[in-house]
């Protein structure tokens, strides 16, 4: 993946041109803080914050939530340390904990890395004054945020600047970390491969999912802070004793938790799997997304789900700031999901605003499921 991003974008570029929803957006891609710290090394989280990243996360590997060929069951004992970059101590898998369900662990660190990417990068364009930034994920859909400022905020001292960016950045890199790997979520369900002709929507969704990404952002969270170890040492603690928390399992519990659900919420092996069951849940009713418990797991008895909240932009407003985060598609399946989110009338753009236009979207991919799978498709409810 990392020698085909170039070609990617490039491709891109090509296909779908350069002009998008907001014509003088300030591109500011994974290399360009020119002295900024490379990878986490020996930096705590707030330092890496404020110093920033120009080395945007690493790819992991994601797992079915099926004891199908290629996936992993792993129990918190064997996770090792994470690694912003490449290690041979970290491992993943399919974590089960009896208040959370399964957890993807892959999937967790790779939403808490763009967490603290993601906040580094807003705090950067923060105190350079910018008004607006834009930032790709791995696939070619181009994210945009617009900052509006404090009306005091040139006469603030600098100190207190620091400390009002710090406030916003992390919060801001939580909410754009969520919402971009749900984005994956969203574009695989409509046809979108990342991989080339492999098809992902029996990925898209699927129960352990959104928690799983969720989790990861409140790790990072946890790990950003923590200010007296370094990043990766910090993510490790937060894993494990967040882990606990949940009740996890050993390696054992896992597998016989995703096979007693063969049939009524998955059929198939190999390359032929059928995902009946999924979890839509994104917590825009209630703030929170409730996570998938897989019933009749017989160590588990009597464990109710523990929500997680739903990072949201609303809290700028305690700083004087205004947030305004948009997608541009730039994927072939753009324009079914445009026409969905425009469906009430508005005008269309070649932007879907995450704030107003997830909730259509997400209806519809619920209708869908219901379509495909039967009226209990959606495992949230």
């Amino acid at each position: 993946m990392m020698l085909r991003w170039p070609v990617v974008v490039f491709m891109s570029l090509l296909l779908f041109g350069t002009t998008g929803c907001q014509e003088q957006i300030t591109w500011v891609g994974a290399h360009v803080y020119q002295g900024a710290t490379k990878a986490p090394g020996s930096k705590t989280a707030a330092e890496l914050v404020r110093e920033g990243l120009n080395a945007s996360p690493r790819i992991r590997v994601g797992y079915l939530p099926t004891p199908t060929l290629g996936t992993v069951f792993s129990g918190p004992e064997r996770l090792g340390q994470h690694g912003y970059r490449p290690n041979l101590s970290e491992r993943n898998g399919l974590v089960y904990t009896c208040k959370a369900g399964p957890i993807d662990i892959g999937h967790a660190r790779k939403a808490g890395d763009w967490t603290i990417f993601l906040a580094a990068k807003t705090y950067r364009q923060i105190m350079k004054g910018e008004p607006e930034f834009s930032f790709r994920l791995y696939e070619p859909s181009r994210y945009s945020v617009r900052l509006t400022y404090p009306e005091n905020w040139k006469d603030l001292p600098q100190q207190e600047k620091e400390h009002i960016a710090y406030e916003v950045s992390t919060g801001v890199g939580r909410y754009l970390a969520f919402v971009g790997v749900t984005w994956h979520e969203i574009i695989t369900w409509f046809g979108f491969k990342s991989k080339g002709l492999e098809p992902e929507h029996p990925s898209a969704f699927t129960w352990e999912e959104t928690f799983s990404n969720l989790f990861g952002t409140h790790v990072a969270t946890l790990a950003i802070e923590d200010g007296e170890h370094t990043f990766n040492q910090a993510m490790t603690r937060a894993f494990d004793t967040e882990l606990r928390k949940l009740d996890a399992k050993p390696a054992h519990v896992s597998k016989h938790a995703a096979q007693s659900v063969r049939g009524p919420w998955f059929t198939g092996d190999f390359f032929f799997i059928v995902m009946k069951k999924r979890n839509l849940d994104l917590g825009l009713d209630d703030g929170f997304v409730t996570p998938t418990l897989i019933p009749s797991v017989s160590e588990c008895e009597g464990a109710e789900p523990q929500p997680l909240p739903v990072p949201n932009l609303e809290f700028v407003s305690e700083y004087g700031f205004r947030v305004k985060f948009e997608i541009e598609p730039k994927i072939w399946e753009g324009d079914a999901i445009l026409d969905i989110a425009y469906a009430d009338g508005n005008p269309r753009r070649d932007c879907v605003e995450p704030v107003v236009h997830l909730a259509p979207i997400m209806a519809y991919i619920r209708q869908d499921a219901v379509r495909r799978y039967g009226s209990e498709a959606d495992l949230y409810r």
